[in-house]
């Protein structure tokens, strides 16, 4: 498959071209360094993991943030994606990184087109494991991060059990 990802010189000028915060910015930035130690992690394991598209798609995964901070951020982001002619490769971490993922029943419920919004490949997993460790632009460990989506009445169980699957399955 043929794919032109941007560099992170081009992600970064594209976050500030549609107007993301600096603070925004930071935070993907921040959830960027650790996917790319979470896919490196991966690859010395044996998995098979594009360490550039983490990288790239993790730098992107908020662009939707520069119009909206309400969940639907990832729809509207990845509506800006594809705009802006990003592989959709990348727009799909950027519209399935909410939560550990958002469930077709779920996005009835939200008023979002009915689908499935939840990770399918690696390289999108990962994004969504490290987006949801960094607050604003510091680390926490997955014991903080459960316990803030058990504290969110409206974020599943199956969410969170899923969310530890990662851990398991990606932790460094």
């Amino acid at each position: 498959m043929s794919r032109q990802l941007p560099s992170e010189e081009e992600a970064l000028n594209l976050l500030a071209q549609v107007g993301c915060s600096k603070k925004v910015v930071e935070h993907c930035i921040t959830v960027a360094d650790l996917a790319a130690e979470i896919a490196n992690s991966c690859k010395d394991k044996g998995f098979e993991v594009d360490v550039e598209l983490v990288r790239i798609g993790a730098l992107l995964h908020d662009i939707g943030r520069a119009k909206t901070h309400c969940i639907d951020h990832s729809i509207v982001g990845a509506q800006m994606a594809r705009e802006k002619g990003l592989p959709s490769v990348i727009v799909f971490i950027i519209e399935r990184h909410v939560g550990s993922g958002i469930s077709a029943k779920e996005a009835e419920k939200l008023g979002w087109l009915v689908k499935n919004y939840i990770p399918e490949s690696l390289e999108e997993r990962i994004v969504a494991y490290a987006d949801k460790l960094i607050v604003g632009s510091i680390r926490m460990p997955i014991e903080v991060a459960v316990e803030r989506f058990r504290q969110d009445k409206n974020i599943p169980k199956a969410s969170i059990e899923r969310f530890k699957q990662w851990h398991d399955e990606l932790s460094i």
